[in-house]
């Protein structure tokens, strides 16, 4: 129960990472708010949590929008008082380098994978403050680390999120705020299957990604939880500013 008594507010939860990280977030202990744009696949998370007899609330959320971020914010606080981490998970993927991307899909990724983190970040920085102390985990990519070929857009985008989690290490460390960001490797998710679906040859691309990391293998969803678990739990008191690359060795050649 290494997050007994604890309020984590995650987003993009409805899937993947963001799913297994609030599974994972109640069973140590933790009243978990999940927000999710997707209200069906949100509620469908909620209920796995209930089911165990752990609890959970929806936030319908579209968290590039400020408004709605403020009354997220707002909504979980009249539920559970107070805010002790936050987990910026939310992320969209987009192929192309910087002439076959267009400002439309340039636009969209940064919205959902840096502002709209900025805009969590910004409204939910302050309950943790008032909690005297609070937790960030910004979910980047190994894209972040070393840029990968045919994906500008979101590669600058979790670059970004590095430089984001630094900053707010920084400025807040006197407040009790710690900032740490989680850097997986490609990982069996949703996004990934529907990435790899678009190929030509699916199971090809997949070979492909396996092989250029050491472990020789995709990770799992719940590997990266427990990364996340960590710098969000007490056993990762002196750590802010940190960036933990959980990517099969990936990033190390």
């Amino acid at each position: 129960m290494r997050l007994r008594n604890k309020v984590a507010v995650i987003t993009g939860a409805g899937s993947g990472i963001g799913r297994t990280t609030a599974l994972l977030f109640s069973e140590e202990g933790a009243k978990v708010a999940i927000v999710e744009i997707d209200k069906e696949r949100g509620q469908d998370t909620v209920d796995m949590i209930r089911g165990k007899g752990q609890e959970a609330f929806l936030v319908p959320t579209d968290i590039t929008d400020p408004s709605q971020v403020k009354s997220m914010v707002r909504k979980v606080i009249e539920a559970y008082q107070k805010i002790n981490i936050l987990v910026n998970n939310a992320g969209l993927y987009v192929q192309g380098d910087v002439i076959r991307t267009n400002e439309e899909q340039w636009d969209k990724i940064m919205a959902v994978n840096l502002r709209a983190a900025f805009l969590c970040c910004k409204y939910c920085i302050p309950r943790m403050i008032e909690s005297k102390g609070g937790v960030v985990i910004n979910v980047s990519s190994e894209a972040g680390i070393v840029a990968i070929k045919n994906q500008v857009a979101y590669n600058t985008s979790k670059a970004g999120l590095i430089s984001l989690t630094k900053s707010i290490a920084l400025d807040f460390a006197s407040q009790n705020i710690r900032a740490n960001c989680v850097c997986p490797g490609t990982t069996q998710t949703p996004l990934v299957a529907s990435s790899l679906a678009k190929q030509a040859d699916p199971e090809r691309a997949r070979q492909k990604l396996e092989k250029v990391r050491p472990a020789n293998r995709l990770g799992k969803p719940e590997e990266i939880a427990y990364g996340i678990l960590y710098l969000a739990s007490d056993e990762s008191l002196y750590a802010t500013g940190a960036v933990l690359s959980v990517d099969g060795g990936y990033t190390a050649q």
